[in-house]
């Protein structure tokens, strides 16, 4: 069985690699994500500042992740982040009738469902780093030896 910090790790550099890759795409084409934005019924009136504050965020999300004393809270910026992404895409699949997609690169390849998944399967990862972090904090209280106290 792999150790857990390896799990975490391999976790961690996949939502670096999709938070640069994605946030770096939408800076670099910020008409084509704002007019995306523009065009969706829940968000539209905060497309600007939705345009620049979600790349930002992803990609302050992927250093917190890089920094092994941040990594817990980039793995909780992540689990947000990809809450927050399946929820706005569960709504446009059920709701809009017109379906602008904002994504970058190879992810606005993948069709509306696949993309679903992808996001379920990334928020299920985030969770899992989270959990094995939390169980490798619970074993070095329990193997810690209790304070010695002199009275």
């Amino acid at each position: 069985m792999m150790k857990r910090n390896t799990i975490v790790e391999i976790i961690s550099a996949l939502f670096i690699l999709l938070f640069v890759y994605t946030g770096l795409n939408k800076f670099l084409e910020p008409d084509k994500f704002d007019y995306a934005l523009k065009d969706s019924p829940i968000i539209s009136n905060y497309h600007t500042t939705i345009a620049w504050a979600l790349p930002t965020m992803e990609l302050i999300v992927a250093v917190a992740l890089f920094i092994p004393k941040t990594r817990k809270w980039g793995l909780y910026g992540s689990l947000g982040l990809m809450i927050i992404f399946t929820i706005y895409l569960s709504y446009m699949i059920a709701f809009a009738p017109n379906l602008p997609c904002s994504c970058g690169g190879v992810i606005q390849l993948m069709t509306w469902k696949q993309h679903l998944i992808f996001n379920f399967l990334f928020t299920a990862l985030a969770f899992t780093a989270i959990r094995l972090i939390r169980k490798r904090k619970e074993r070095e209280r329990e193997i810690e030896p209790p304070p010695v106290v002199f009275t």
